[in-house]
């Protein structure tokens, strides 16, 4: 398969080979990846594998599923997405399994629930049903920043994943600058001069998540291993971060600015010194 990210997610990638290659399907997959990943275009590819015409069991790119799922109009792969709120409510879930109890134009459907944790509890409850009893052959893809927020009925019934990042620059300097900016706060630098650091982060929503990410990783990286100098933290002050850190990203998920957020955040980990 010509997945994106394949460098570092081989092994993945031969597991959805032999998946595809086999027929051994299963009704639902959970794919798991920090929220700046490219989730959506990894679940396409495995999506035209799924529905090959060929039976190729692989991204073949000739035929017309393939060519379909490019440009965003085959007719048996369905979405279902957030709303405004951030929130997949309980009636794209419904609109969904109305969907795919129609005959597909091919051999199965296969449906794409793009943050899949930020299903609300009815949403949830009612995926449960189809899980527990799948329509036909369709195959449901749950894309998830945290599969721990998914509840464990819903975990359970799914193959679960995880995508690793691709290690590209845009990567390596989100990492760079997030255990930057928490070496200053352990540093006691000057908030001024911590916000003139990620000045060039804060007016756009997906580098202050990539920022945010990075930062929680570090935390993460932490409680395992240690990070250099910064590593003078408590776990139980390392964890707290790292809460903040979620409560930042659930606040800009809500509408809080981006500036105001991470600005809120820099100053309640300060304050953990």
């Amino acid at each position: 398969m010509k997945f994106k990210y394949s460098a570092n997610n081989e092994r993945l990638i031969r597991r959805l080979n032999y998946i595809t290659e086999s027929g051994r399907i299963s009704h639902a997959y959970i794919f798991e990846g920090d929220s700046w990943l490219d989730k959506t275009e990894f679940a396409e590819n495995f999506a035209k594998g799924i529905l090959c015409h060929k039976g190729l069991g692989e991204n073949c790119r000739e035929c017309s599923i393939c060519s379909k799922i490019d440009h965003g109009n085959c007719e048996d792969l369905l979405y279902v997405r957030a709303e405004d709120t951030g929130n997949v409510k309980d009636e794209a879930i419904e609109l969904m399994q109305e969907k795919i109890k129609v005959k597909p134009y091919g051999t199965r459907h296969v449906c794409i629930i793009e943050n899949a944790d930020r299903m609300t509890a009815r949403a949830q409850n009612r995926l449960l049903k189809t899980l527990e009893e799948p329509p036909g052959d369709s195959v449901i893809l749950l894309l998830s920043e945290n599969m721990e927020n998914l509840a464990q009925t819903i975990r359970s019934r799914c193959v679960k994943f995880h995508i690793n990042h691709l290690g590209s620059e845009q990567f390596d300097h989100m990492m760079e600058t997030a255990v930057n900016v928490i070496g200053m706060v352990s540093d006691n630098t000057p908030f001024y001069r911590i916000m003139y650091e990620i000045k060039d982060f804060i007016r756009d929503k997906e580098k202050v998540k990539a920022l945010l990410d990075g930062m929680e990783v570090t935390y993460r990286n932490m409680l395992v291993e240690g990070a250099g100098k910064v590593n003078a933290y408590r776990n139980e002050d390392i964890v707290n971060n790292i809460h903040m850190i979620e409560r930042a990203s659930e606040d800009i998920r809500y509408g809080v600015s981006t500036g105001t957020a991470v600005k809120n955040l820099i100053i309640k980990i300060g304050g953990k010194i």
